[in-house]
């Protein structure tokens, strides 16, 4: 993939839709990548096939409450430090880095640090979208240990973690989140090539490339939703999607608990017919229902975007009134399967209802 300073808006839409709702505004992380591309030069992007089996592999990415994500960002030496801290601590270098999650800030963010430290960049990441917790990716359902990871802050503070599972993890780093400010950045996962190539959703930065060029294109032709749903139907991961609704948010609540942004949004059709769609969050968006059926559940995608223009809304920029279609959209086969939805099916959120793929559950 040769990835220029052109294809990065379309990255950060890509990204946005993918992000469903969560994952920080990928706006944040197209400027961060911009400035690094600047000083450091554009980082090569390959293939995960690319990669020896015993390459040295880190993730990186920002944690915290996505509001609070857009207003800190990362300064770029809290970047370098959290990678080159789990380095000294493993006592290897990184041969590469790989995105954690493809939606919002954390698409773009590892171009960033590829750029600054002068590594490779593998087109793949951890779940093909956006989840709010460090346990809820592939590569820890298929055996990679999160830990060692590196948390570290805006004021070059870092942490060490190490501990017996990733969802033990989560906990502490939740935690230490909070009290360095909501906003951290994150290299954890540290892998071999073989694992990249076995656990990662493959080809992710490259899929959210082309689902923001969609809809560019789109508004260059007039009907960009339409043309975004052509394209997913398309791909190999989010063919199965289709618009669930088309209409006006009545109803919003949010806030911030836990570290977490939690609440609900309701929309009413634009038709007159009254009906009625729910969408609940944290931070990414988990079930839509309408008239209390479920019509789209995680582990599959929903997105909210604008029925104008498909720009994609981010649940902390929700707001009363706006004219909004959601659409719901397959996960990759990976993230369907019994031990992924263990680790982040509907139960992990607290949610009483089974997942049932969005290709299932009709109109």
């Amino acid at each position: 993939m040769k990835l220029t300073v052109e294809d990065l808006p379309d990255i950060a839409t890509g990204a946005a839709l993918l992000g469903t709702g969560g994952g920080g505004d990928p706006y944040i992380g197209r400027l961060l990548a911009m400035h690094a591309i600047e000083a450091f030069g554009m980082p090569e992007v390959i293939d995960a096939a690319a990669l020896p089996d015993d390459a040295n592999v880190f993730t990186i990415a920002m944690l915290g409450v996505p509001t609070v994500l857009g207003e800190k960002a990362a300064c770029g030496d809290d970047v370098d430090l959290a990678v080159r801290s789990l380095e000294q601590y493993l006592g290897r270098r990184a041969d590469a880095l790989v995105g954690i999650e493809i939606g919002g800030i954390n698409s773009l963010l590892p171009v960033m640090a590829a750029a600054r430290l002068g590594l490779p960049l593998v087109d793949a990441d951890g779940m093909g979208r956006a989840f709010p917790e460090i346990q809820m990716v592939t590569y820890n359902v298929y055996g990679v240990p999160a830990t060692p990871l590196v948390v570290t802050d805006d004021h070059l503070t870092s942490l060490v973690v190490d501990t017996r599972d990733a969802a033990a993890a989560e906990g502490l780093v939740r935690v230490a989140s909070v009290q360095m400010g909501c906003s951290v950045i994150l290299s954890s996962y540290p892998m071999t090539g073989e694992q990249v190539k076995r656990t990662g959703v493959h080809g992710t930065l490259t899929l959210a490339l082309e689902i923001g060029r969609a809809i560019r294109h789109g508004r260059e032709t007039g009907d960009p939703v339409t043309a975004l749903v052509d394209y997913l139907r398309t791909t190999p991961y989010y063919n199965q999607c289709e618009v669930l609704f088309d209409g006006k948010v009545v109803d919003l609540s949010r806030e911030t608990r836990g570290g977490f942004n939690m609440g609900f949004c309701h929309l009413e059709a634009l038709d007159g017919s009254r009906r009625r769609l729910e969408v609940t969050f944290q931070n990414e968006h988990l079930v839509a229902r309408e008239g209390g059926r479920v019509r789209c559940i995680v582990p599959d995608l929903i997105a909210l975007v604008d029925r104008e223009t498909a720009a994609p809304v981010p649940a902390e920029a929700l707001r009363y009134g706006q004219r909004l279609k959601v659409i719901g959209i397959s996960a990759a086969p990976i993230m369907r399967t019994p031990e992924s939805l263990a680790v982040f099916g509907p139960q992990a959120f607290g949610l009483d209802d089974p997942f049932v793929p969005i290709e299932q559950l009709g109109d």
